[in-house]
């Protein structure tokens, strides 16, 4: 699949094209303690899961999303980005892209705006296209599982095999690599390589040895 590099939408997709090829599985966090970010982040790159998604669902998610950034080999992105305030939030606390459950004109001004690469959330034909005219080749497709998953994405490959996809929601290690195995998807996101357990127990090797397991998939 060619890209343009050209506009802030071109350079915008040939990052993601870099971002979305680095690893099978984003691991999506919710980061509920400041001081659990850095070891959690270095669990997760030691693994060979160097892409991470902090969702902005917890008070700490900007400063954890800071702490990170700075993990060497870390390519840190922010969750549920829903506005263009909180995209320029996530930009000045050092995020390399964003995320998001959609895809509204003033968000997708704004990340545009600010060279912010958007991973915008898609769960329909007119939504792939809208983007697709727009300039995207890459987006999140969320809720996956509950809006058709395998067969929904089999379904949208014949019609609109030029964009690619990141589905995110429901994804486990059990059906993630059928996912990875389709032709129109690029990585997964996942929330299980972190479960909320193992993080208040402090148990990043185990967290670590899930990160391993986790970036094997894609094989």
């Amino acid at each position: 699949m060619s890209l343009t590099t050209t506009g802030p939408v071109g350079k915008a997709m040939a990052e993601l094209d870099k971002i979305c090829a680095s690893a099978p599985i984003i691991p999506v966090l919710a980061v509920d303690r400041v001081d659990d970010a850095r070891p959690l982040g270095e669990a997760l790159v030691s693994g060979g899961l160097p892409v991470l998604e902090v969702t902005l669902r917890t008070p700490a998610a900007r400063e954890a999303i800071r702490i990170m950034a700075d993990i060497e080999g870390a390519l840190v992105g922010a969750g549920t980005v829903l506005t263009a305030e909180q995209a320029e939030a996530v930009k000045a606390a050092g995020a390399r892209f964003a995320v998001s459950p959609g895809a509204s004109p003033a968000l997708l001004d704004a990340c545009e705006a600010l060279d912010l690469p958007l991973l915008a959330g898609v769960a329909t034909a007119s939504e792939v296209m809208a983007l697709l005219a727009r300039g995207y080749r890459y987006a999140k497709l969320f809720p996956a599982e509950a809006i058709g998953g395998l067969s929904l994405l089999k379904s949208l490959y014949g019609p609109l095999p030029d964009m690619r996809f990141c589905p995110t929601g429901g994804l486990t290690p059990e059906n993630a690599p059928a996912y990875l195995g389709l032709p129109n998807v690029v990585c997964a996101g996942g929330s299980w390589v972190a479960p909320t357990a193992l993080v208040k127990e402090g148990a990043w090797h185990k967290i670590e040895d899930l990160a391993r397991a986790a970036a094997r998939l894609g094989e």
